[in-house]
């Protein structure tokens, strides 16, 4: 899982119903991208370290997809 500053992490929820959880990526430990990261969280504001796990995932925002020969 790779990041920037200022994606997105969002933490699915299992249970059915369950609450989805996400944050801003405020800062980036390492220069590849990889975790930790530090997040704002939506819900409370709070900022911390996380190391996501597999309910995670990054949204990069509005990033183009990457061009092939068959779509261009």
């Amino acid at each position: 899982m790779y990041a920037h500053k200022g994606d997105h992490i969002v933490i699915r929820n299992p249970r059915l119903g369950g609450v989805v959880r996400d944050g801003e990526v405020l800062e980036v430990a390492h220069p590849d991208g990889s975790p930790p990261y530090r997040v704002r969280w939506s819900d409370n504001g709070h900022e911390s370290f996380f190391f996501p796990g597999p309910d995670a995932y990054i949204d990069h925002g509005d990033v183009p997809a990457p061009s092939s020969p068959d779509n261009a």
